[in-house]
């Protein structure tokens, strides 16, 4: 009997969601641990909120190992390292399997040396930059990741797109208070916004998106025909040239660091999209960072300090009482607690997704 997933108006269990996304990456070939890896990682983005980058994109990543561009039994080494530093050869795996692999790395070297740094090459996409920035929140460090992306964003001034959406994701443990959790895009919106809008026929707002000439647009579709994203800051009177910088750094960090590919030559998610010719580098870069608190100061000290600053701006004067000022990291934390208790809602397009990717693999219950 094929599986489908079920319920009233799209809305689903983490565990319902969570067995299914396994299963399917069995069915891919992973062996059960990183199965598991992969899953919990990719769900991640579907618990605190990011739609986009969740389930959603489950069969994007079965389309890049149809195609041969994601190696299912990858052979992940460290080509190259020093007491605080390392950089990771992901062997062509997904990346929701090569980051976390990383990430550990990193904070294996913290533990150590105080800090550790980790760049690298040879990766694919790997779900939402926090998810890995948090995994060194339980070691009392501070945690970053960002990745390049494929090229989708125009610089200032350019019509040509040069630039991924190149998240940055910083995680900071604090002491009563849940943890500072920074998790962004260095665009206006990252294209899985996008998406979600070009499945509801919606158009976008002012300063996301460009036309192929450079000119304005609300067209969600805008990429399809030539467009760009716009870097954050959406133009130059809006300091555009900030967001652009970001995405740069991040790029150069990611892909220019480990021996990755980088700016407009790294690889696209879409498996339909051709890869660049003659790519600099090896596959998607990744970059993560670990920082051990007491390696600057007392960990309970800095702790009772990041509640001090959490609650002090928190409780910063709002522009409307029916609207406090928001903590880095709160909005995700209540989406996951909501969706933990209530289940996740999926839209339509996406569960006739899934159903077609059960039915391909004959996923049974």
């Amino acid at each position: 009997m094929v599986y489908y997933l079920r319920c009233m108006e799209n809305k689903y269990t983490y565990q319902q969601l969570k067995a299914f996304t396994r299963e399917i990456f069995c069915k891919m070939g992973c062996n059960e641990k990183d199965a598991e890896t992969a899953t919990v990682n990719l769900l991640s983005a579907d618990l605190r909120g990011v739609d986009s980058h969740g389930i959603a994109r489950l069969s994007g990543y079965v389309r890049l190992w149809e195609t041969q561009r994601v190696n299912i039994h990858p052979e992940i080494s460290i080509i190259h390292e020093t007491p605080s530093t390392g950089v990771v050869d992901g062997d062509s795996g997904l990346g929701l399997i090569v980051a976390p692999f990383s990430m550990d790395l990193a904070i294996k070297k913290a533990k150590e040396v105080g800090t550790g740094w980790v760049s690298v090459q040879n990766s694919n996409h790997f779900g939402i930059a926090g998810q890995y920035a948090m995994m060194a929140l339980s070691h009392e460090m501070i945690g970053i990741a960002m990745t390049n992306a494929s090229a989708l964003v125009a610089p200032t001034f350019s019509k040509e797109k040069m630039l991924g959406t190149n998240p940055i994701s910083v995680a900071i443990p604090a002491g009563t208070e849940p943890p500072f959790v920074a998790d962004f895009a260095t665009t206006t919106a990252a294209n899985g916004k996008l998406e979600i809008l070009q499945r509801k026929n919606q158009p976008v707002p002012d300063g996301w998106v460009q036309g192929k000439e450079g000119q304005s647009s609300n067209d969600a579709f805008e990429l399809k025909k030539g467009g760009a994203l716009l870097p954050l800051g959406s133009d130059r009177d809006r300091s555009s040239h900030k967001g652009y910088m970001m995405g740069s750094i991040v790029d150069i960090f990611s892909g220019v660091l480990s021996g990755a590919n980088f700016g407009p030559w790294v690889p696209p998610f879409p498996a339909y999209i051709p890869i660049p010719e003659n790519q600099p580098g090896k596959g998607i870069g990744h970059f993560f960072g670990a920082m051990r608190i007491d390696a600057f100061r007392s960990a309970n000290d800095f702790k009772n300090n990041m509640d001090q600053w959490i609650q002090r701006f928190r409780n910063a004067e709002p522009i409307d009482s029916k609207q406090k000022v928001i903590i880095p990291g709160e909005p995700e934390r209540q989406f996951e607690l909501e969706r933990k208790n209530n289940g996740i809602k999926l839209l339509e397009e996406v569960v006739n997704d899934l159903k077609s990717l059960g039915e391909k693999f004959s996923v049974k219950l």
